[in-house]
């Protein structure tokens, strides 16, 4: 195909390089070694998170092989098994779909005379690998992970009943499962109910992970739009893009469609600064677009929820990362492993999830009526966290009943209050990770910064531990922010006893080397 005279940052569905800006995603396949697999008939697995750029690497490879003519290659997705729990009628859309994405790629196969379900899938790769022969037969089965169950026992055991017979004219020489999850991580539910965790694929070869983009990868995506059109982009603003995006492939080429397309006019080539960045991001959070509201949605999952307010809250937990939740948010890209410490993929999810986890709560707070802004437009963050222990004194015992994260609490709260009175006009950074015990707000109005950090006293710590901790970890913090920044220092006291004291006893306000600390 003819490729366009400008091509654009693409955010729905694969790429293809006559359209879109893209890099060759093998590039970034981790414990690849895609040539064994063609030239020593190998199965394997490839994982990665929704919206990397497996199903754009799976098509172009397929392309590429075809192209070459030594062998014949074809995608497959079996996304339409969706929901199918029922082994025949699985196996049988697992046919069809094999027979509509070959006739797709204008790839020709057998039509199979008996359509009975037993054992279709192999049958039909079997009577395949016959007709293409002498060619080599390559399959990329993509979105497996929709299958569970008896349909995945099925789907697994015809596969492996082929593979030890697999070969030109007899069975695809290689096999590719793709999805979120690595097969090894499925938990099977097998007749009578009883969990089996393991790997019932043991042919595979390799279990391939699809990572992220680095720094020096967005800055050649972006070069491929400068030789295009001459537009360039600032250091600083490619610096923000990979920092806000931890190099996640969708939120970069959202940034850049918005930066371009939007923030600027389609047609303007003019310099992408870090101001026009900043537009974009606030853009993409605020429309909540399908790839950040489909991952917000998973805190409606038990598993999720309960790994997200542990990092929330920064509580130390030797066995958070050990167990299949933490895994499964592994999988999703929703959690990352940073020097070693659990948290929040990249700034954009960390808000995004909060923004999510607050929405309830800030929909149900009354637009202030009291006074929250200097006279010269400025924010008045004495008077609005005044307000805050005012509203926490009120609402907060009734409000955690309702709530689904229990230790979170405080901290999403806090968000929803500020959330509510800046309704738009202001920006909240936020930082938190496991084992920080605290979460640090950078609250931006009209250009001047605000600090506050939220730290919760439990029984088994002394407040003044707390305190001390506390106002240690956030002049830290706003030094690395902006060391003139006012700075709130806002402690939850989390102690049963002092759940019951009178609340004149539980409300603070207090001054110490310049930090204001609020009692709660």
């Amino acid at each position: 195909m003819e490729k366009r005279p400008v091509r654009f940052f693409n955010t729905t569905g694969p790429c293809n390089p006559w359209d879109h800006y893209m890099l060759p995603p093998e590039e970034r396949l981790i414990g690849s070694q895609l040539h064994r697999y063609l030239r020593d008939n190998l199965y394997w697995v490839l994982h990665a998170p929704r919206q990397t750029g497996k199903t754009t690497f799976l098509q172009n490879w397929a392309r590429n092989i075809n192209a070459e003519g030594s062998m014949v290659a074809c995608y497959v997705s079996v996304e339409e098994c969706r929901a199918i729990s029922d082994s025949d009628k699985a196996m049988k859309s697992i046919y069809y779909s094999i027979c509509g994405f070959a006739e797709r790629q204008d790839i020709t196969i057998p039509v199979l005379e008996d359509k009975d379900s037993e054992g279709i899938v192999g049958r039909t790769l079997t009577k395949w690998a016959k007709m293409v022969g002498p060619k080599p037969l390559v399959i990329f089965f993509d979105e497996t992970d929709v299958l569970s169950g008896e349909p995945l026992l099925s789907f697994l055991a015809q596969l492996r009943a082929g593979y030890a017979n697999r070969g030109a004219g007899k069975f695809p020489i290689s096999v590719s499962l793709v999805g979120v999850r690595d097969i090894k991580d499925y938990l099977f539910t097998v007749r009578g109910g009883v969990p089996n965790p393991g790997s019932f694929f043991n042919i595979k070869a390799d279990s391939v992970l699809l990572g992220n983009f680095s720094k020096n990868d967005i800055e050649r995506l972006f070069a491929q739009r400068a030789d295009e059109t001459g537009q360039k982009i600032t250091a600083d603003a490619i610096d923000f893009v990979y920092d806000q995006s931890r190099g996640q492939p969708w939120i970069v080429n959202s940034l850049l469609q918005r930066a371009t397309m939007r923030v600027l006019d389609e047609g303007c080539y003019d310099t992408v600064t870090l101001q026009i960045v900043l537009q974009a991001r606030k853009q993409m959070v605020l429309a909540r677009e399908t790839h950040l509201d489909s991952l917000a949605a998973r805190l409606e999952d038990t598993r999720v929820r309960q790994i997200v307010e542990k990092l929330m809250t920064g509580e130390s937990d030797p066995a958070l990362s050990e167990g299949d939740a933490f895994r499964y948010c592994l999988d999703l890209g929703l959690v990352s492993m940073e020097r070693g410490t659990p948290q929040i993929a990249n700034p954009i999810y960390r808000e995004t999830l909060a923004r999510v986890a607050t929405f309830g709560a800030q929909s149900a707070i009354a637009e202030p009526e009291w006074r929250w802004q200097n006279d010269d437009g400025t924010l008045d963050m004495d008077a609005l966290l005044k307000e805050f222990q005012k509203f926490w004194r009120a609402n907060s015992e009734i409000w955690e009943q309702k709530m689904n994260y229990t230790e979170a609490f405080p901290h999403l709260l806090l968000q929803a209050f500020l959330q509510r009175v800046l309704n738009g006009g202001g920006h909240i950074d936020r930082e938190y990770a496991a084992g920080r015990a605290r979460m640090d707000l950078a609250v931006e109005y009209k250009e001047k910064i605000y600090i506050i950090e939220i730290k919760l006293i439990y029984d088994y710590i002394s407040p003044q531990t707390v305190r001390e901790d506390g106002l240690t970890q956030i002049r830290r913090y706003r030094d690395t922010i902006n060391s003139t920044a006012p700075a709130y220092l806002v402690v939850f006291d989390r102690r049963s006893p002092k759940k019951k004291a009178p609340w004149d006893e539980r409300i603070k306000w207090d001054i110490e080397g310049g930090i204001t600390i609020l009692g709660c």
